[in-house]
């Protein structure tokens, strides 16, 4: 396994579980918490006690979502970490895997993930359904398959399970329901049962990617297909070491033109100047982040804001910064920040490289006749500038604090995470 996989995989732990923690006093975990039984072996990060497997796959999934802070894959777009890791970390520590079976785990899923979204490009999300939740159903069984160490009429049976237990509709964008969070952990739960199911002689469809009826008729509703971006080059081509880690705690494709925003606001340019900002966006994106507009331009509540690009893009331009603090029902009823979204608008641009790249564009019209344009080619935190070592880091030790952890029980918690794939799995310094 190639270095830069290792160091990906060692990524992914330490944003999922910075994350656990900053979302661990959440009302939306609060009411995950009243849901399951709160005993067992596993860890939920930030929680004292243990919990059974699949309830601690659940609460760590929905919360590494639920602020939309977790790492993307440009090109599908999935969000792999949430899902994987709380899957991989909680059968390991109910099984005893070993640190290499935990990296081996993590490594699979996450590029099974990333090589799904590439299978059919958009036309989940078209249909109605969220890729996380029914990619990640997929990459969760087969991480969890290989954490376990199934064998491979097992790891088959183990998709072709979970395949019954995708699913995942997008209505959440409606109203800011929380249904979005749920489902990482959803996924995260479904791969380890569905992986147990198989390794107790439980059978599943063989032909659950490309039967009549199977998983992308079902979830893309096609069945003319290219699985080379699936099958080609497995294992020794690794799609995974591009994954994303977000700068800012918001729909993926708005980053770019949040940081538009925020370089007009650099210019001096104020809001009472601007009189209308146009942005060229893709196609594949308007019916989530864009539409309908006037919601969007005045979403109903902080959550609902996250996947506003003209809400975010206004936040970026008033307070500089769209980072966890910045969602706040203070926030959405701000009139600075509502008045500016009121003039954001967009035209679908026809060669936007979307889902290959994501990238962001304004052109602000001013009082006084100037036209200012502000183009970002790439997403900031992904392949063409991906974020440091030190900036991953600073972004667990803040969201670990913001969560409400001390220095020393964040320390203390990143000791262990430096080891995760050196030994058994022993997770209770990130308890309580």
């Amino acid at each position: 396994m190639p270095a830069a996989v290792r160091r990906v995989a060692a990524d992914l732990v330490l944003d999922v579980a910075g994350l656990c923690v900053a979302a661990r006093a959440t009302d939306y975990i609060a009411a995950t918490l009243q849901s399951v039984e709160g005993e067992g072996r596993c860890t939920a990060i930030g929680h004292p006690g243990g919990f059974a497997a699949a309830d601690a796959a659940l609460i760590n999934g929905i919360a590494a979502h639920g602020e939309d802070y977790d790492d993307t894959f440009e090109g599908g777009p999935v969000h792999a970490g949430a899902v994987i890791v709380p899957a991989v970390l909680a059968a390991a520590e109910r099984y005893g895997a070993s640190g290499e079976a935990i990296l081996c785990g993590i490594a699979a899923g996450t590029e099974t993930m990333c090589r799904l979204g590439l299978v059919a490009p958009m036309r989940v999300h078209k249909a109605g359904f969220h890729p996380t939740s029914v990619f990640g159903a997929m990459g969760s069984a087969i991480a969890v398959a290989v954490t376990l160490g199934l064998n491979e009429r097992q790891i088959a049976d183990a998709m072709g399970i979970v395949g019954s237990m995708a699913g995942g509709i997008i209505e959440y964008l409606a109203d800011g329901a929380w249904t979005k969070r749920l489902h990482a952990g959803w996924a995260a739960q479904s791969g380890i049962r569905a992986a147990l199911l198989a390794r107790g002689g439980f059978v599943g469809p063989r032909t659950v990617f490309e039967g009549t009826h199977g998983f992308f008729f079902g979830f893309a509703n096609s069945s003319e297909l290219d699985f080379t971006p699936l099958t080609g080059g497995f294992g020794t081509t690794w799609l995974m070491e591009t994954v994303a880690f977000k700068p800012y705690a918001c729909g993926t494709m708005i980053h770019p033109y949040i940081d538009c925003a925020i370089r007009l606001a650099a210019r001096g340019v104020t809001a009472d100047e601007i009189v209308e900002i146009e942005c060229d966006t893709a196609e594949g994106i308007v019916h989530r982040l864009w539409e309908p507009l006037a919601r969007k331009q005045a979403p109903p509540n902080a959550y609902a804001a996250k996947f506003s690009t003209p809400f975010c893009m206004a936040l970026g331009f008033v307070h500089g910064d769209v980072g966890l603090g910045a969602f706040t029902d203070d926030a959405v009823h701000d009139e600075r920040v509502r008045a500016l979204a009121a003039k954001i608008h967009y035209r679908i641009d026809q060669q936007n490289p979307y889902p290959r790249a994501f990238t962001g564009h304004l052109r602000a019209t001013l009082a006084d006749g100037r036209a200012i344009e502000e183009r970002q080619p790439h997403f900031r935190g992904g392949a063409e500038e991906p974020l440091t070592a030190a900036e991953i880091e600073a972004k667990y030790v803040a969201n670990a604090a913001y969560g409400g952890w001390s220095p020393a029980q964040t320390a203390a918690a990143r000791e262990t995470l430096r080891h995760v794939f050196d030994a058994t799995l022993d997770l209770k310094t990130l308890r309580g």
